[in-house]
């Protein structure tokens, strides 16, 4: 489990809106734009109140799963959408690389339905949260 200190700058039920600096490994990335923090949705059980310095817990498995669906589902999806562009112009007979193309660019899009799909199933489940564990 990774852990993240925080600030809590709003309280809605059961859940808090916390302002987290990027984790080095996010610095390196840069595939997010923006500022140096971020805002997150977490479980608030232990009842944190805005203001509150925290301590967050994120599972390792959300972030390597959401990792994995966000950056290298759509590559899949685009060299599959290529493969199979391909098999059916030879099949058919016509230009092949135009199928690939197209094959390739209907299929990716359909990968970032499913991206934009996980989003939002992700979002709403609670399992998924990171979880405030201690006040600081």
């Amino acid at each position: 489990m990774k852990t993240e200190q925080g600030l809590v700058i709003e309280v809605v039920g059961n859940s808090a809106r916390i302002k987290v600096g990027r984790h080095s490994d996010c610095k390196n990335c840069g595939a997010c734009p923006g500022s140096e923090s971020l805002i997150l949705e977490a479980n608030n059980k232990i009842g944190a109140k805005p203001g509150q310095r925290v301590i967050l817990e994120i599972k390792e498995t959300n972030v390597l799963r959401a990792a994995f669906i966000v950056f290298i589902l759509p590559l899949i999806a685009l060299f599959i959408g290529v493969m199979l562009g391909g098999f059916i112009g030879q099949y058919i007979g016509v230009n092949k690389f135009m199928f690939q193309v197209i094959g390739g660019v209907v299929i990716f899009a359909l990968s970032i339905v499913i991206v934009k799909h996980f989003d939002k199933a992700s979002a709403a489940n609670e399992k998924s949260k990171p979880v405030i564990i201690r006040i600081l």
